[in-house]
């Protein structure tokens, strides 16, 4: 039943005016249609009570012939004359009125079967007038039975062919009338309910046109406002609301917006000054190690420890400078890239930086090409590696896949590792995500690696994501074609 509703509120509305409309009419015609009947009926039992079975009196004796009252009897009037139960005259007032049909008129005789003479037996002597079924010809009468001067029982009776004739005419012309009506209203109530909801599109439009603005990041001007904001009208208050709510959100955009600019701004700043120091520490750390004469062995593993921490901190500081880069929309090379051979490359690296894992590469026959920035790429895919590398044990196989779809390139990581957890891969793009605090530590992972990913990735319009369960973890990114 669901299915079969409409489904916009246009449609609804429609709908029930025509289904409104439709019962009215036909309450309407079914209470007209019934009185008409019953007025009917009531005029034939009137004629039958004024006739006072005066027709059905004449066939008390056979031989009588017509009384002098007949030709004024309605054409189609009944009379029965019924001794003990059973029908010995019967005849009915033809179309002339000039002719009664009584036992002796050959032509026009009358003859009922058993069950209708048991049915014209058991109407009430003296009582209200009924409706039976008489068969054949004749259809059905409204009779009435009175007592005659012999002792036997007289029936009068009136077709109700012509009340029933007059009761579906009427039906016809108001099925008729009713029909044009609908049609006529439907097509005016659909220009009305239009007329009507053009606000209310309005409204839709407009929040339309909010939901495709990007709102999630960027600064975004809520200029759209809706016009119909009067509040004596419903869709008025809906306006209004939406206009205040509209307010509210381009607002908090705005501090939004501010706020994460100066975010980026100090990373920017921060990091850039920072390389600065860093790159001192580790000179001076370096100059120290260098030194000819005799360093004290603790001396010299403290240098050490420096220069190591000077080398981490120096690539945190480059990847936080990448990311505020990337995050003021700073524009990335459009090159041609081979994608293969940078795979290739990145594969090499790994296996000399894991030689206790299993790498597998699965390419295509010919090159892969995209449009971009090579170092960004080649740190994207470096990055994947590594977190696979750092993140599953020895001994785990590790596969890289590129290859070419319909949308364009798809390359992904898999690995066969513990997997990572439902609640940890919601936010494993985001920055200083670990998924395992004290080895990351000792490896050195910053927790920057994904986040750069993610964003050097959509720098080149392409979409990045992750999957995982206990023994496989996969990382996919798709990009554009060259």
């Amino acid at each position: 039943m669901r299915r079969l509703l409409p489904r916009t509120l246009r449609a609804r509305l429609i709908a029930g005016l025509l289904v409104l409309l439709v019962v009215t009419c036909a309450a309407v015609g079914f209470a007209t249609a019934a009185a008409l009947r019953h007025f009917l009926v009531d005029r034939l039992d009137q004629q039958l009570a004024e006739a006072g079975g005066r027709y059905a009196a004449s066939l008390e004796h056979t031989g009588s012939g017509v009384g002098p009252d007949t030709r004024a009897q309605t054409p189609g009037t009944l009379g029965v004359r019924l001794v003990d139960g059973r029908a010995t005259a019967a005849g009915v007032v033809d179309g002339d009125a000039d002719d009664v049909d009584t036992p002796g008129d050959e032509d026009d005789r009358v003859s009922f079967p058993p069950d209708r003479q048991r049915a014209l037996a058991a109407l009430p002597v003296g009582g209200p007038a009924r409706t039976l079924d008489l068969g054949g010809p004749l259809g059905h009468y409204r009779v009435r039975a009175v007592s005659g001067r012999d002792g036997d029982v007289l029936v009068s009776g009136l077709p109700v062919k012509s009340a029933e004739d007059t009761v579906e005419r009427l039906e016809t012309l108001e099925l008729t009338v009713f029909a044009i009506a609908a049609t006529a209203a439907g097509a005016a109530g659909a220009v009305w309910v239009g007329f009507s909801l053009r606000p209310l599109r309005r409204v839709v439009g407009m929040a339309e046109r909010v939901s495709a603005l990007p709102l999630a990041s960027g600064e975004v001007m809520l200029a759209e406002r809706v016009p119909d904001d009067d509040p004596r009208t419903e869709v008025g208050r809906v306006g209004a609301a939406l206009n205040r709510m509209l307010g509210h959100v381009g607002d908090a955009l705005a501090r939004r917006h501010a706020v994460e600019e100066r975010l980026r701004g100090f990373a920017a700043d921060a990091s850039h000054e920072l390389r600065t120091p860093v790159a001192a520490v580790r000179g001076h750390a370096e100059l120290a190690l260098r030194h000819p004469g005799e360093v004290p062995g603790e001396v010299r593993h403290s240098l050490e420890r420096i220069d190591a921490e000077a080398l981490r901190m120096g690539a945190i500081v480059e990847d936080l400078l990448l990311l505020a880069r990337l995050d003021a929309g700073r524009p990335l090379a459009e090159d041609e890239v081979d994608l293969t051979r940078i795979v290739l490359g990145a594969v090499a690296d790994a296996r000399a930086a894991g030689p206790d894992h299993r790498w597998r590469l699965v390419l295509p026959e010919e090159p892969v090409l995209v449009r971009g920035d090579e170092h960004r790429l080649s740190q994207v895919v470096a990055n994947l590696l590594a977190n696979a590398r750092t993140h599953t044990p020895a001994g785990t196989a590790v596969e890289l896949r590129l290859e070419l779809t319909v949308e364009g390139v798809e390359l992904s990581v898999t690995d066969e590792g513990p997997g990572i957890s439902a609640e940890l891969l919601e936010r494993v793009f985001e920055r200083f995500v670990r998924g395992d605090r004290a080895r990351s530590r000792a490896t050195g992972s910053t927790g920057l690696g994904l986040a750069i990913v993610r964003a050097v990735v959509q720098a080149h319009g392409g979409t990045v994501e992750a999957a995982s369960r206990p023994g496989r973890t996969s990382f996919t990114v798709r990009l554009a074609g060259a």
